[in-house]
């Protein structure tokens, strides 16, 4: 179902950057625990404020015991087509971090961004993979941290559908014009020598 990316970029850069991108449809291929562990394995070397390596993952593969309450607690639009992904992460992080001098934990406030390197770690191993990603903020906060326990101190920031690439058109009409990848700024609007 994967063809090359139609993206160019501005600077030579490994195809990989190009060709992720964050489909809705997906197909039936389930994916093993192996699999899915082996994707999580890159996100788990991100680099992070003084090692604190905050991010955390809960995952569920369709069909088993965990997928319904994964899978309900995001916005209905969302599960209308994430309910054939072949997995659903929980990404979430710790807000604290335990000095490295040791001590009580102190308010991590790079927990976020950190998270945010973990996610694109996964989303580009994945990629490599053969598998799709799409991230989603459009979940119900509370439904999500009961149906992974959330401990205390931690939040959550998406749920990641992941699955191989499915058919536009089994998407509602509404989506199926959006299902290619999209365009970027160019690197001139973002990024500028010595000061904004």
């Amino acid at each position: 179902m994967s063809t090359p990316s139609p993206r160019t970029a501005d600077a030579a850069i490994d195809p990989v950057y190009l060709n992720r991108w964050s489909p809705r449809s997906f197909d039936d291929t389930p994916m093993t625990e192996t699999e899915l562990k082996a994707i999580l394995e890159a996100a788990r070397w991100a680099p992070s404020a003084m090692n604190a390596q905050p991010w955390r993952f809960a995952y569920t593969l369709r069909g088993d015991s965990a997928w319904p309450a994964i899978h309900g607690g995001l916005v209905p639009g969302n599960q209308l087509w994430a309910g054939k992904a072949a997995a659903l992460v929980v990404i979430a992080s710790y807000t604290k971090l335990t000095p490295p001098t040791g001590g009580d934990p102190v308010p991590n406030a790079s927990h976020a961004f950190d998270a945010g390197a973990a996610w694109a770690l996964l989303a580009l191993n994945a990629t490599q993979q053969g598998w799709f990603t799409h991230a989603m903020g459009g979940f119900d906060a509370a439904a999500i941290a009961a149906a992974v326990n959330l401990p205390a101190d931690t939040v959550v920031h998406a749920v990641v559908a992941i699955g191989k690439q499915g058919p536009a058109d089994v998407l509602p009409e509404a989506l199926q014009a959006r299902e290619k990848p999209s365009p970027r700024h160019p690197l001139s609007a973002l990024a500028f020598h010595g000061r904004f």
